[in-house]
């Protein structure tokens, strides 16, 4: 009996200090849950419930001045009635070449930042004037282009004219050009982010690594090939995920220049979504829209993720 006490307390006395380890784990993860929950209440209110809340208004059929009681449940009518819909179709048709924006002021900025980071003087006052379009107001930047892109007194067609052009585009309010138009206005936009975060990538590049391609004689495109395009992959995918995804958010430009005209040649989806739910009252068919945009972005986000292995290099 005494040799299974002596077995025994050693076990005993080395529970305790786990036990007390345990107990103090438990209260500092109390205290911070407390601490996170008004942001975890806000998230769970504004976001979450949300969201929710779309997943299954997109089967239902109502409107906003309808009492809950006329709530009818439709399954998935609201998305076999939106792809037959040649508005939405062509909506996300423009979202599909919108994207195209993105690549090229990805390739903008990067010429702009080595330009920038190598050869220029008074870096500062380019970092600035390139950011400057894009913390300005958006609005104020669709009043300035709108004044640009006038048909007959616009500064960009009066040079046309004078150059010899005759007849030269009507930009915006011809639906061949307005969304080429449009396009041309978010990269200009954009360009000051892209090339201030490239900036910051540049110049995480070990100069070690120029030194010693100069020694071995490679020129300016084997050290941009070899050199700065693989450091600043990280940087590039970076850019090249949120692009995409900001490419399905654009709304200002829309609202302010076309209202999604003329004849839908500048719809995108977060327009077509807007007119459908504020507009025309229709909740259904509104939500459907906002499901089918999640599906698409999380669905290249994903593609993004896994692709990103190949190409870029931590």
């Amino acid at each position: 009996m005494s040799l299974k006490t002596e077995l025994t307390t050693p076990v005993k006395v080395s529970e305790a200090p786990k036990q007390r380890k345990v107990r103090k784990e438990k209260t500092e993860n109390l205290i911070g849950l407390l601490f996170v929950s008004p942001m975890l209440l806000g998230v769970s209110i504004l976001v979450m419930l949300p969201i929710i809340a779309t997943f299954v208004l997109s089967f239902v059929n109502w409107s906003f001045i309808t009492p809950l009681s006329e709530l009818k449940w439709v399954g998935f009518d609201n998305f076999i009635r939106l792809f037959q819909d040649k508005a939405f179709l062509k909506s996300l048709m423009n979202n599909a070449i919108f994207i195209l924006t993105v690549p090229t002021c990805m390739m903008i900025s990067l010429l702009l930042a080595i330009i920038i980071d190598r050869n220029v003087f008074f870096k500062g006052y380019f970092k600035v004037a390139f950011f400057m379009p894009y913390i300005s107001s958006i609005v104020a930047i669709a009043v300035v282009w709108q004044v640009l892109f006038h048909p007959s007194a616009g500064p960009i067609n009066q040079v046309l004219m004078s150059l010899g052009m005759e007849n030269p585009p009507k930009w915006i309010a011809d639906p061949n050009f307005a969304l080429f138009s449009i396009m041309l206005i978010q990269v200009w936009v954009s360009i000051g982010f892209n090339l201030i975060v490239y900036l910051a990538g540049l110049q995480n590049i070990p100069k070690d690594l120029y030194e010693a391609a100069d020694i071995d004689g490679a020129n300016a495109w084997v050290k941009f090939r070899y050199i700065t395009l693989p450091m600043i992959s990280p940087t590039s995918f970076f850019l090249f995920i949120t692009g995409i995804i900001a490419t399905f958010k654009v709304f200002d430009l829309i609202a302010v220049l076309t209202k999604g005209g003329p004849i839908n040649s500048t719809s995108m989806i977060v327009w077509n979504l807007y007119e459908t739910a504020f507009v025309n009252l229709k909740i259904g068919p509104a939500s459907a829209m906002a499901v089918v945009l999640f599906v698409v972005v999380f669905t290249i986000t994903v593609i993004q993720w896994v692709g990103q292995k190949k190409w870029v290099n931590y």
